[in-house]
């Protein structure tokens, strides 16, 4: 059984073998990630190293080029670990009091403005905006994150890092502040503006 693996395995090692130099020269890989010229190819080919003498030179594997990252996916300011930046007993502290803060303004706001499906809750640490028609907002607390996340029937989901500099929670792939947000598009929404700082 052994000999039957071994003569089976060196049997697709020649396929392989016979296989690789076409599927290398015909590649567009190789061609495309080189920066030898059509020259420097016919020169290579005449030289008898062949496609892979030409990968598995130094010219070849030195001129590939890196890899870029696109700007949403490098790493910033957003990737750092706030558990170190923000202790966790002032994360609760200020999270609350934001939160406790915007329950106020918008209670506030929904008496005087008498909307219909106008409904404000609070629990397990989640606060809950409906509009009516027009949406709901959900504001909770990430601990583990040290975030506060929004999710907004104007603007999609964001989720906001305490900014020291500035006393504000900052999303910050926009930069945009929290309860700036939420004044603009729920005072566009309801078609009055809100104070909520």
């Amino acid at each position: 059984m052994a000999s039957r693996k071994l003569v089976l395995g060196l049997t697709a090692a020649r396929r392989l073998r016979s296989r690789a130099p076409v599927l290398v020269s015909s590649s567009p890989l190789l061609e495309a990630s080189t920066s030898t010229s059509a020259a420097t190819a016919a020169a290579t080919r005449g030289s008898g190293l062949g496609p892979w003498g030409l990968f598995l030179s130094s010219r070849a594997l030195s001129s590939i080029r890196p890899v870029s990252l696109s700007a949403g996916d490098a790493p910033g300011s957003s990737a750092a670990d706030h558990r170190s930046i923000l202790p966790e007993d002032e994360y609760h502290k200020l999270a609350d009091e934001t939160i406790h803060d915007l329950l106020e303004k918008l209670e506030e706001y929904g008496d005087s403005l008498q909307m219909d499906g106008f409904d404000i809750d609070y629990g397990n640490q989640v606060l809950t905006l409906r509009l009516g028609e027009l949406g709901t907002y959900v504001v909770n607390k990430q601990a583990p994150n040290r975030q506060i996340w929004l999710s907004s029937p104007v603007s999609g989901p964001s989720r906001f890092d305490w900014d020291a500099s500035t006393n504000c929670w900052i999303y910050r792939r926009t930069g945009a502040n929290l309860v700036e947000l939420l004044e603009k598009e729920i005072g566009e929404l309801c078609g009055t503006p809100v104070e909520l700082s």
